[in-house]
């Protein structure tokens, strides 16, 4: 696109100097020959006077002698015979036109021009006074005829060179600014098809490539987001697999000795070494393609209702290790805007790392507090603990440790920054760790939870309203 612009500059500019230089310097020669014939005509009616009065040759010689073609040899006075008898022609100059131009000249009764060796003659006819016609002869060199044109050529040709060039720069700079976008736009869509996802397109150019830019950029946007949603939907899904692999790894340490125990004692790890891998796997692809994937409008749940259904699940597997368990908050019905499942995967995240990552009879418990503006969520245990909570919280992004994938905290994570929340790893009053869900009520959350909202939650403030009553809880 961008030398066919160029081509047809060149074309359409070549065209228009062309139609303009020729005829223009056409006329300036024109101009040039009217000028030195123009001239010459008035050299010559200097001598119409004198001829009027005498056809001396000393008059006439004198005469001519004072103008400048005179005094530089161009000019010739030819005088016929008077008819008086013994009355010769006087030719006064030196003579370069033919002397049939001549008598043509006295016949026709009008100035006339013909061509001689080295330029042109001006053949003025003038009346004398015995009543023939004198010529006055005028030679125009060549060079006085073409005097200019030369230059005025070359500067005509100079301004169409320049026009050219112009033009042809002028329509460089437009192909480039048409073109350069235009190849961006198709580099960017072969990244995008290799899979290079975080490609986009400047917004520059016309105003049609600038649409195609934008309308680009949202479609990668929009491919990201997809591509995310799908890996963190595979991420989360197999990491629910793991609460059912869990029982099935408790309930196989029971089987006591043998070959069948064994082998099932071995199935099962394998299957949470494969759940293991499919989890990372999805994690270090949704690492390149991060995206929010916060609840759908309209989404949400009880949370008294969930915490109790997932408690009694977890329960008997407690009881099994001889566990103590304590549940406290789930009373009275608490809407929050985050839907059933996510918040099912994000408690079976935190209950299934306390029976993953605790010994055998360590107690826990689940607190449920209600606020103005939040729920907050307590997962406790009497456990170790843990030593780094900070890399605990960024496990998710930088890969698993000590058997864990990661992800789990992570699941709880984007549950509560969904609802403008956030999740805390502290120590627990029972000795272990404690996890804090802080969960964003919004407008909705405050309507069903009873009309207790004040102000519309945005980031928690520390130390201020809910936050300070969290902080205050004792279990």
């Amino acid at each position: 696109m961008r030398w066919a612009l160029v081509k047809v500059s060149l074309a359409v500019t070549a065209m228009v100097v062309v139609a303009f230089a020729v005829p223009l310097g056409l006329v300036i020669k024109e101009m040039a020959r009217d000028r030195a014939f123009s001239n010459a005509e008035r050299w010559a009616a200097t001598i119409g006077p004198t001829l009027s009065i005498t056809t001396d040759r000393d008059s006439l010689d004198r005469a001519v002698q004072t103008t400048e073609v005179g005094i530089e040899g161009r000019m010739a006075v030819h005088v016929p015979a008077s008819g008086e008898r013994g009355s010769l022609p006087l030719e006064i100059g030196r003579r370069r036109a033919a002397q049939q131009d001549l008598e043509t000249t006295r016949r026709i009764g009008r100035a006339s021009i013909s061509e001689v060796t080295g330029g042109f003659a001006l053949l003025q006819p003038t009346a004398v006074a015995s009543g023939k016609i004198a010529v006055v002869e005028v030679f125009v060199p060549e060079g006085d005829v073409s005097n200019g044109v030369a230059t005025a050529w070359l500067v005509l040709a100079g301004v169409g060179i320049a026009l050219i060039v112009g033009s042809v720069a002028v329509a460089d700079r437009l192909g480039v600014r048409m073109v350069q976008p235009a190849q961006r736009l198709a580099g960017a869509a072969h990244d995008l098809g290799e899979g290079r996802l975080g490609v986009r397109v400047p917004e520059e150019g016309p105003t049609e490539l600038r649409s195609a830019a934008v309308a680009f950029n949202s479609m990668a946007d929009q491919v990201v987001q997809l591509l995310a949603n799908e890996r963190e939907l595979a991420a989360d899904l197999s990491h629910r697999l793991r609460t059912p692999l869990t029982v099935l790894r408790l309930n196989a340490a029971s089987l006591g000795e043998g070959p069948a125990a064994e082998q099932t004692r071995a199935a099962v790890e394998q299957l949470e070494r494969e759940v293991d891998t499919i989890i990372r796997t999805a994690r270090d692809q949704r690492s390149q393609t991060q995206g929010a994937v916060g609840p759908g409008p309209g989404a949400g749940c009880d949370v008294s209702e969930v915490v109790r259904e997932r408690m009694d699940f977890w329960s008997a597997l407690a009881e099994d290790e001889g566990r103590k368990v304590r549940l406290a908050g789930v009373e009275r019905p608490v809407r929050i805007p985050v839907a059933r499942p996510e918040l099912a995967a994000a408690l079976d995240a935190l209950l299934g790392n306390v029976f993953r990552h605790t010994p055998v009879g360590t107690a826990f418990s689940v607190d449920v507090h209600n606020g103005d503006d939040a729920v907050i969520v307590l997962v406790s245990d009497a456990g170790p603990g843990i030593s780094d909570p900070q890399a605990a919280l960024v496990r998710g992004n930088s890969g698993g440790r000590d058997g864990s994938t990661g992800l789990g905290l992570d699941i709880v994570r984007r549950v509560a920054e969904s609802t403008g929340g956030d999740v805390r790893i502290g120590h627990s009053v029972l000795g272990g760790t404690e996890v804090r869900i802080w969960i964003g009520l919004g407008l909705d959350g405050r309507r069903a939870a009873g009309d207790r909202g004040g102000h519309r939650l945005g980031r928690r403030k520390r130390g201020t309203g809910a936050g300070k009553r969290a902080a205050d809880v004792k279990l």
